[in-house]
C-alpha cells in the first residue's frame, strides 16, 4: 500500500467529499447521540435524509438523489453506503443495540483531520482493490497517474493503458469504479465531463501534498 502523507495545509482537505461527509457523520455521533438502524443494519432514513443535504456530495446531492427517489435509503445514497462500511472497518464506529456509535477512536481522529484523511484513504484503497478482471497494485498505479493525469487523462485512456491496448466499456467501468472515482471521493482527483461519455480526470492539489514519489519534480498542479 501507498503511504500517504498528513498534509501541512488542512484546509486542502476540503477537496475530499469523503473527508467531509465522515467529519460531518461523526460529529453528528457526538452531538446528537447514536445514529438508527433498520433491521438489516443499515442507517436509517432520517439520517439518511440529513446526510444527503449535508453532505451535499458531487453527483449525489440531494436534488440529484431525490430526482430518481421518492425517499431515501442507504442503498440510494452509494457514498453514504461506502462511508458507513469504512467507519466501521477503521473501528472509527460500530453497531450496538440497534444503533450506530462513535468509538474512541472516531473521537480522536475528529480532532485530527489529516489523520482521520489517511486513515480513510487506507481503507478506500484496501477496499477498492480486486474486482474479477481487474487487481490492483496501487504503488504502480498512483506512480503511473502522477504522470498521465498531470495534465489530464480520460477514462479511456487511462484503461488502455493498464491493458497495453484498447479495452471494452465493461473494463473502463472496472478502472473508473475501483480506481478513478475512489481517488476522487478522496480528493486527489478531480473528476470533468468532456463530453455526455467521456471523463477527464487531473489531479488536485491535496495530490502533491499527500503523496512522494521518487524522480523527476513535476510542475505544479492545476487547483479545483
Amino acid at each position: 500500500m501507498i503511504e500517504f502523507h498528513a498534509p501541512a495545509d488542512s484546509s486542502e482537505l476540503a477537496l475530499s467529499p469523503l473527508h467531509r461527509a465522515a467529519v460531518l457523520t461523526l460529529r453528528h455521533l457526538v452531538e446528537t447521540g447514536p445514529i438508527g438502524l433498520t433491521p438489516n443494519r443499515a442507517l436509517k432514513r432520517y439520517f439518511v435524509t440529513w446526510a444527503a443535504e449535508a453532505f451535499n456530495w458531487p453527483g449525489y446531492t440531494a436534488a440529484e438523489l431525490y430526482a430518481i427517489n421518492k425517499t431515501l435509503n442507504e442503498q440510494d445514497f452509494p457514498p453514504l453506503a461506502v462511508l458507513h462500511d469504512l467507519l466501521l472497518a477503521a473501528k472509527l464506529t460500530r453497531h450496538r443495540k440497534g444503533f450506530l456509535h462513535i468509538t474512541r477512536v472516531g473521537k480522536d481522529l475528529l480532532e485530527h483531520p489529516a489523520s482521520l484523511w489517511i486513515t480513510l484513504s487506507q481503507h478506500l484503497l484496501l477496499s477498492s482493490g480486486y474486482d474479477g478482471m481487474l487487481e490492483i497494485e496501487w504503488v504502480s498505479i498512483l506512480n503511473a497517474l502522477n504522470v498521465e493525469a498531470h495534465s489530464g487523462v480520460t477514462n479511456k485512456q487511462f484503461s488502455t493503458r493498464l491493458m497495453g491496448s484498447d479495452n471494452d466499456r465493461y473494463f473502463e467501468s472496472l478502472v473508473y469504479v475501483h480506481i478513478l472515482r475512489p481517488l476522487c471521493w478522496l480528493g486527489l482527483m478531480h473528476e470533468s465531463r468532456t463530453d455526455r461519455t467521456e471523463r477527464l480526470f487531473t489531479k488536485t492539489a491535496l495530490w502533491p501534498l499527500s503523496l512522494k514519489f521518487e524522480g523527476r519534480a513535476l510542475p505544479s498542479v492545476t487547483k479545483h
